[in-house]
């Protein structure tokens, strides 16, 4: 089976098991056999962004292959997170068993009310960038036209706080 296509996914959880919540949700994606993973970063503790009244979150990126277009995978990401006990309403950015995020899909730049790729945020987050790093530092953001490292090294210490547990 051909799978034509690249996408960088953030995973993080910040409730029960944080470490085994994004283990199962990375088997979770594999298990219909139509995505790969080809490369999984580090595991990391990482300090709450936005909403800081909660526990850290244990986060890492996944790089895979798929033949699923981009609202496909993204549809699958939501179902693997309600399985996981997400609920489909929450507290934006709080606290959360499973969060599945889709980073980037090739080159692709979308704006639709499902999604928007990149994802609008991962230019800011210390929890995203420096796991994308480790998979792929030269990977460019296809509308700042900047890679993840140089992202990465614009970024203020202050607030994102990442530390390497696995």
């Amino acid at each position: 089976m051909a799978y034509p296509h690249r996408a960088f996914i953030s995973i993080g959880s910040n409730l029960g098991d944080k470490l085994d919540n994004c283990l199962r949700g990375i088997d979770a994606l594999t298990a219909a056999g139509d995505i790969r993973i080809r490369r999984r970063s580090a595991m990391y503790r990482t300090e709450p962004v936005d909403f800081k009244d909660q526990d850290w979150f244990v986060n890492c990126v996944i790089l895979v292959e798929t033949g699923l277009d981009p609202l496909g995978l993204l549809e699958r990401l939501q179902s693997v997170q309600r399985q996981a006990g997400r609920p489909v309403e929450r507290l934006r950015f709080g606290p959360r068993v499973l969060d599945l995020d889709l980073l980037l899909y090739d080159g692709v730049i979308l704006e639709d009310p499902r999604l928007t790729l990149p994802h609008p945020r991962l230019h800011r987050r210390r929890f995203v960038l420096k796991p994308l790093c480790d998979i792929d530092p030269d990977t460019v953001h296809p509308v700042l036209n900047q890679t993840a490292q140089a992202l990465l090294a614009e970024l203020e210490e202050e607030g994102q706080q990442v530390v390497e547990i696995e």
